[in-house]
């Protein structure tokens, strides 16, 4: 492997916190924690982090890679100091995610999953982000970005290249690198949970319409309160 000594001994050290979290029978469950731990160090994952990944969970490389190319929050290649998503789908296709995306490409010169060149910025066309009150919506290091345009997208990656503090619409006080959030993703705490808002006003409305008309919902055989 080509990790230096003193990264690999605290990668080791590290991925036995996380392995002693499962039962040692079922050590294999750790894989996407352990995958998150070695994108935390290097920014995605490497040949070298598979290997370390199947050493350590004594599961094949294959197998391993399989779950890296599966889900898309792993990288297979460097990405960059943010990760900025948009999404396209349905709702915030037709309110404008579409000329977000193609704002930022522009701006950016970049196309779906590359990344700039100062390293700053890996561009994503993105399905449904499940904020769908808040389109159209972007995600930056799977951070919420709410009621977006072409206008303040573009204003928002210029401040991330410039390396401006930036906060999310609901999240921390401040935006985090895609580092540090895959290490949060691991399993390693940050205490930055309760920072900043989270559910507003048009994620309660549905609860608020009920509640002014003393809806309930209906108690089903068998069901208690």
């Amino acid at each position: 492997m080509s990790f230096s000594a003193e990264v690999e001994q605290r990668l080791r050290a590290d991925a036995a916190e996380i392995i002693a979290r499962y039962p040692s029978d079922h050590a294999r469950s750790a894989l996407l924690p352990i995958l998150h731990l070695v994108q935390s160090v290097e920014g995605y994952v490497s040949a070298d982090g598979v290997a370390l990944a199947s050493e350590l969970l004594d599961i094949s490389r294959p197998e391993v890679s399989a779950v890296a190319t599966f889900y898309t929050q792993f990288k297979r290649h460097p990405n960059g100091e943010y990760n900025v998503g948009v999404c396209t789908n349905a709702l915030c296709g037709i309110l404008g995610g579409d000329e977000i995306y193609e704002a930022l490409s522009e701006h950016l010169q970049i196309e779906h999953d590359e990344t700039t060149a100062d390293g700053k910025i890996t561009l994503e066309r993105l399905e449904c982000n499940a904020a769908c009150d808040y389109a159209p919506v972007m995600i930056v290091n799977w951070e919420f970005f709410d009621n977006q345009t072409p206008e303040s997208a573009v204003a928002l990656v210029d401040k991330l290249q410039a390396g401006e503090p930036v906060a999310p619409t609901r999240g921390p006080d401040q935006l985090r690198t895609f580092k540090e959030v895959s290490r949060t993703l691991a399993g390693f705490r940050d205490d930055l949970a309760n920072q900043g808002p989270s559910a507003g006003s048009p994620s309660q409305r549905g609860l608020e319409v009920a509640r002014e008309h003393g809806w309930e919902a209906p108690v089903l055989k068998g069901d208690s309160k």
